[in-house]
């Protein structure tokens, strides 16, 4: 079967490699969408970052370069692994994208997305979403019936947003900033809008995505290159500043900018994976007594999340900015989102 591997940075190849079948308690999925994420196109241009080498393989999977890509899909189960139940040949499901041992403080706790020796499927071995089948543990797969097969390859980019919106502690009715209108600030907009946010602030300085942002959910739309942004944000507030911010752009000012927008008490999440140690003042935390929170992911949010989706209070459609093969996952993909990131959310591959 074929699938898209990493081999290292700016090599990715469409190659043929066995196709996996499940043993007892998994499943095999044929894929139908998996869309590009931030982290694949890190991996494309500076990797290996995540991604396990020879010299340190990952210590769940065993796997190393090269790997297969993908962690954001939905498929239909196409072989049942012995002692699986709840799930049938046919069905269609998304996946947590997970790889755990099970048995450390946090797994133990149920924050398993912090496991101490996390993998994830895409990123850490032979199975990915970017090939035209892929095995996991049944324990991951979610059924996502009356959803699209499109719209299941949002489900995992959308968990994250909602993840992050939930850990805010942001209360019905309270005022919310997210710095940064990519796919991960637009999905926490459409997040927040949908779990009650009473005002929705997006901060971006780009054209294009700051005309995604009010679709997303968003009330306001600043431009950091036109207006200060913390005395615009207190502005829209009373005086008070944002009861909870979000920081989705991994940059050193942009983080300051979030901090400095929030109330006195309020909390920051950081959602974005940081390619370089940031640069901060932290007394801007201290005199403020705001809560710096880190956001990873996501755990036990599928379900809400997939009901959001189906319900229509969230609408993912409008995200989707390219459909394209596999063979194509480099130049119409990689590349596309890269060279026109501005214009660009979320590319769904088709294996």
């Amino acid at each position: 079967m074929r699938a898209a591997r990493f081999h290292g940075r700016g090599d990715v190849r469409i190659e043929d490699i066995p196709e996996p079948h499940p043993t007892a308690g998994q499943i095999q999925v044929a894929v139908e969408w998996c869309g590009i994420c931030g982290t694949d196109l890190h991996e494309y241009l500076d990797g290996p970052i995540f991604a396990p080498t020879s010299a340190a393989p990952h210590p769940l999977t065993g796997g190393a370069v090269p790997i297969t890509l993908g962690h954001e899909f939905s498929g239909v189960v196409a072989e049942v692994g012995e002692g699986v139940t709840g799930l049938s040949e046919g069905d269609r499901v998304v996946v947590e994208p997970y790889d755990v041992c099970g048995t450390c403080v946090a797994c133990r706790d149920g924050r398993y997305n912090t496991c101490r020796q996390l993998g994830f499927i895409g990123l850490d071995g032979d199975q990915g979403g970017f090939a035209e089948k892929m095995v996991v543990d049944a324990r991951w797969a979610h059924r996502i019936d009356g959803l699209t097969a499109e719209q299941g390859a949002l489900v995992e980019p959308l968990a994250v947003g909602y993840h992050a919106a939930k850990l805010s502690g942001l209360e019905r009715g309270g005022t919310a900033a997210v710095f940064g209108s990519g796919p991960i600030g637009l999905v926490t907009a459409a997040a927040l809008r949908a779990t009650g946010a009473g005002q929705v602030i997006v901060v971006e300085p780009a054209d294009a995505r700051k005309a995604k942002a009010p679709g997303a959910g968003a009330d306001h739309v600043l431009d950091p290159t036109e207006v200060d942004v913390p005395d615009a944000i207190r502005e829209l507030t009373g005086g008070r500043g944002a009861d909870v911010t979000f920081e989705c752009a991994g940059v050193d000012q942009v983080l300051a900018a979030a901090v400095a927008s929030t109330r006195p008490g309020g909390t920051c999440v950081n959602v974005s994976i940081w390619g370089h140690p940031a640069t901060f003042d932290v007394n801007s935390l201290v005199f403020s007594e705001i809560n710096l929170v880190g956001s990873l992911a996501y755990a036990n949010r599928h379900a809400e999340v997939i009901e959001l989706i189906r319900s229509g209070t969230v609408d993912v459609d409008q995200f989707i900015t390219g459909r394209i093969a596999l063979e194509d996952i480099v130049d119409q993909g990689f590349r596309e989102l890269i060279d026109h990131k501005e214009s660009n959310v979320k590319i769904l591959v088709h294996p």
